[in-house]
């Protein structure tokens, strides 16, 4: 286990117990108190939904724009040729290319935070996903990270949309902002993740689908919502 620092004990010391759930307003007041680092700490929030994660029809994975970003510029690389790679370059893409982005990556390159790939490129990425996919960074058309409409999706990424994928405990992890955001801006950030995952569950999904909130900064405790 982790040492905890001093800095971080005495959080500790001043939040909720683990047990005790509080309104969302709450606890983003609440994380917020919590900054008093150096630097901007990113605010994440973790989503315990009631799913089989070994079920394929249960997996929850998606990706959805923040109204207010997460705080930073993600950097885009895309696959793409012709008209579509200069309509991706005139959105903003950070890379673009083909054979020549291709070999860069096979040999370890991963220097961005998303990959979109256009379908006609998907010959050329699919044998990158010994690379790309352990990152979490495979292009994938569930995800809407392979398209035709490459300019869209780069710009999407560029304006705040987060991509997430449950994990095999059945529990979503993404960023919703950062510290330094309004209160009020970064709650319309968690309400809009929270209900766009709400609106994910599969028909298969018995029970409780959304079994439990927690919010924590990037040093800093964790604050359990009331999940509603």
């Amino acid at each position: 286990m982790a040492k905890q620092s001093k800095r971080y004990r005495a959080l500790a010391g001043k939040n909720p117990a683990v047990k005790t759930l509080v309104p969302l307003q709450t606890a983003v007041e609440k994380i917020k108190t919590f900054n008093n680092t150096k630097f901007d700490q990113t605010v994440e929030i973790h989503m315990r939904l009631g799913i089989d994660p070994k079920q394929a029809d249960q997996i929850i994975r998606g990706s959805v724009v923040l109204p207010h970003g997460i705080g930073r510029t993600q950097r885009v690389a895309v696959f793409a040729k012709g008209e579509l790679a200069k309509a991706a370059q005139e959105a903003g893409a950070d890379f673009v290319g083909q054979e020549d982005l291709a070999a860069k990556i096979k040999d370890g390159w991963t220097d961005f935070d998303v990959c979109i790939a256009a379908p006609d490129m998907m010959g050329l990425v699919g044998p990158l996903g010994r690379v790309l996919g352990p990152r979490g960074l495979m292009p994938s058309p569930r995800a809407g990270t392979v398209t035709a409409d490459v300019a869209k999706v780069v710009k999407e990424y560029k304006a705040g949309k987060v991509e997430f994928r449950n994990d095999n405990g059945g529990i979503v992890h993404a960023i919703v902002g950062k510290m330094s955001f309004d209160a009020a801006k970064l709650k319309e950030n968690i309400e809009t993740f929270i209900s766009f995952v709400q609106g994910l569950k599969p028909n298969t999904c018995k029970g409780q689908y959304l079994k439990g909130i927690a919010l924590c900064g990037t040093m800093s405790p964790s604050v359990h919502v009331v999940a509603s």
